[in-house]
């Protein structure tokens, strides 16, 4: 029997399987791909939250290496500068999604996780010591939990009957890449139905988006389809043809109202779905994948106990539901409409004052996410600053300290802190830091004396000059005391 078996591997199951076997964990993933080829490019972006968690693992310039950074991101007409928040990437990292899978591929690879191709799951059903996935082809694959991260159409949502609100579709668009007769130039409209372009792409394929007339049905549609809408939008179908992906896409908005029930969990696109605008949905699963695998991780070693778990959906759940919050204000204006014009209009003149789009672009990015902030200090909660510490061995990042994926308690005065039984699973750092402490939206904050990070990047516990709570932080976060 496995610890942890995942289905799916896409961004968030390969994720998630990486954080898993930092975390020490026998995770096995289900993928009913041969291949981790995907037909298309996909979706495509991460923002600054995204590149963080990456950076945590010592992977992020393997990304941004194949990408191509924009300092800007957007809200109704308005053009949002992220040049100025307070990390060390400041910016939307443009990467379309197979490039993403496969550079996570190569991480887990390297990690040693094991991908089971050819799994088709059809349904789960969990006991009072594991779950039970069965697959197409026989089985069951036995582990102690299952995550589900198969997609928004996820069979272990379905199968573990967690209910998938929210609101319906209003409108569809048909998405491509296909050759075309000639080469038409990049062009983009929007009317009355919606958001429609035609944007060549480097291998002589074109990538094409167009909104429909009417929603479309739930199934697969055909080059048929998209000839006839691309005649409707721009009076030709440019002579399309030979579609490498062919898909459809809705702004219906839906998230899991439990992302755990018992042993089965929920992460990314079988937890949210949402419109693609604002490219938000792969950040979305990586970090729901960094919230839970050392979380998972520790409950299946036998360190902490199942509540740590429910920790995952109490802070993941309310993160995902504002920023499905702001997919759908943003696809507002996604079509021409008067109405909607004048609320662009008034938008842009008041994001336009000094520092008034800040809380939305540190929204868009993920890097305004608090986790349960208990009004002790303004960092609980909040991601750690990637500070350039000195210490005794010699310069240090943060983000180079979580590479582990281990819980640090970095000391940077007095009075001296002792880890006691907790002392063989956290890192104790005793550094200095020579500058001010900035955080989104909320921008300076004091220095304290200590803080305690979470393997998620996460502040756990900060200290002012004392000790008090420390033990508190050290059983909630980083398992039971080890016996001496």
């Amino acid at each position: 029997m496995h610890d942890v078996v995942i289905v799916g591997s896409g961004p968030t199951g390969l994720m998630l399987a990486g954080e898993l076997k930092l975390a020490g964990a026998d995770a096995v993933v289900l993928e009913r791909r041969e291949s981790q080829e995907l037909a298309g490019s996909r979706g495509g972006g991460i923002h600054s939250r995204s590149i963080e968690l990456l950076d945590q693992r010592g992977i992020a310039d393997r990304f941004l290496a194949a990408g191509k950074t924009v300092q800007t991101a957007s809200f109704g007409g308005t053009q949002l500068d992220l040049s100025g928040l307070p990390t060390r990437h400041p910016y939307t990292l443009a990467l379309f999604q197979n490039h993403i899978e496969r550079l996570l591929l190569e991480w887990v690879e390297e990690l040693g996780v094991r991908i089971r191709r050819g799994a088709e799951v059809t349904g789960v059903a969990a006991d009072d010591d594991g779950v039970d996935v069965q697959l197409a082809s026989g089985g069951p694959v036995r582990g102690r939990y299952v995550v589900g991260a198969d997609g928004g159409r996820s069979t272990v949502r379905r199968s573990a009957d967690i209910a998938f609100t929210g609101p319906d579709a209003t409108r569809s668009s048909l998405i491509a890449e296909a050759k075309t007769a000639g080469e038409p130039a990049q062009q983009g409209k929007v009317d009355a139905r919606g958001v429609h372009g035609l944007y060549p792409m480097r291998d002589g394929t074109v990538r094409i988006v167009v909104t429909e007339a009417v929603l479309g049905p739930a199934t697969e549609p055909t080059l048929e389809d998209l000839r006839r809408e691309l005649v409707a939008v721009f009076g030709t179908d440019f002579g399309v043809h030979s579609p490498t992906w062919l898909s459809r896409f809705t702004d219906a908005t839906r998230q899991a109202d439990a992302y755990r029930k018992g042993r089965i969990l929920l992460a990314g696109d079988a937890a949210h779905v949402h419109s693609p605008t604002g490219g938000l949905g792969i950040g979305l699963g990586l970090q729901d994948a960094v919230n839970l695998g050392w979380k998972l991780g520790q409950v299946v070693r036998g360190t902490a106990g199942e509540e740590l778990l429910d920790t995952y959906h109490a802070e993941r759940h309310p993160a995902g539901a504002r920023a499905l919050q702001y997919t759908m204000a943003q696809s507002l204006f996604q079509k021409a409409d008067p109405r909607q014009e004048a609320l662009r209009g008034l938008l842009d003149e008041v994001l336009r004052i000094d520092g008034a789009g800040t809380p939305i672009a540190a929204l868009v990015t993920g890097l305004d996410v608090a986790y349960g902030p208990d009004g002790s200090h303004p960092l609980v909660g909040r991601r750690m600053p990637d500070l350039d510490l000195t210490t005794a061995d010699g310069p240090v990042r943060v983000f180079g300290l979580l590479h582990p994926a281990r819980p640090v308690l970095i000391e940077f005065g007095a009075p001296a802190l002792d880890l006691g039984a907790w002392a063989g699973r956290v890192r104790h750092i005793k550094a200095t830091y020579d500058g001010g402490w900035q955080l989104p939206v909320l921008g300076a904050v004091a220095a304290p004396t200590s803080v305690l990070v979470r393997p998620d990047g996460y502040v756990a516990w900060v200290g002012e000059g004392s000790v008090g709570g420390l033990p508190e932080a050290l059983a909630a976060w980083c398992g039971r005391p080890q016996p001496k």
